[in-house]
């Protein structure tokens, strides 16, 4: 189940925000490939795809309706002996110490500052200001952050501020 937060913009404007399913369901009306259409992951600020042209893309192999994939992972001996003596086994526990990692960086400035950076290079790279704006995020000088951004659209700056959870 796919439950990240993803926010659609339309050259500078802000469209829509919600996982991707929600998000290419509403968007689908705009047909499969829309004008200046950009999708950007609230967690990562990475620009990623919308699967707009109506086509349900078959769904992957194994558990997909959870959203489970498999991967390798490669371990020492003593890691392996510990995680299969976990309640759940391996999978379970690695699953826990993940989400545990994600809760705990969540509030990390410097992840904050890094996906604001990804949103703002893609968005925001051409507009007056932009260094200045990027110096200020990575400083953690909120005055000056909204200060470089000011002439900005506003949609933009709004965002810029959510993922950077400044006011």
């Amino acid at each position: 189940m796919d439950d990240e937060i993803y926010t659609v913009f339309q050259g500078t404007k802000r469209l829509d925000s919600g996982t991707r399913s929600e998000l290419e369901a509403r968007l689908a009306p705009l047909g499969p490939h829309p004008d200046q259409l950009a999708v950007f992951s609230d967690e990562t600020g990475r620009e990623t795809d919308l699967n707009l042209s109506g086509i349900e893309t078959p769904p992957p192999r194994g558990r997909p309706k959870l959203g489970v994939r498999a991967r390798e992972v490669t371990l020492l001996p003593r890691h392996w002996d510990w995680l299969s003596r976990q309640s759940g086994g391996a999978s379970a526990m690695l699953r826990r110490l993940v989400d545990e990692a994600r809760k705990r960086d969540t509030e990390d400035s410097a992840l904050r500052a890094d996906r604001t950076f990804r949103f703002l290079t893609a968005l925001a790279g051409d507009l007056p200001r932009f260094e200045e704006a990027i110096r200020a995020l990575y400083a953690g000088d909120t005055a000056g952050f909204s200060e470089a951004m000011e002439s900005w659209p506003g949609d933009i700056r709004a965002h810029a501020h959510r993922l950077a959870g400044t006011p």
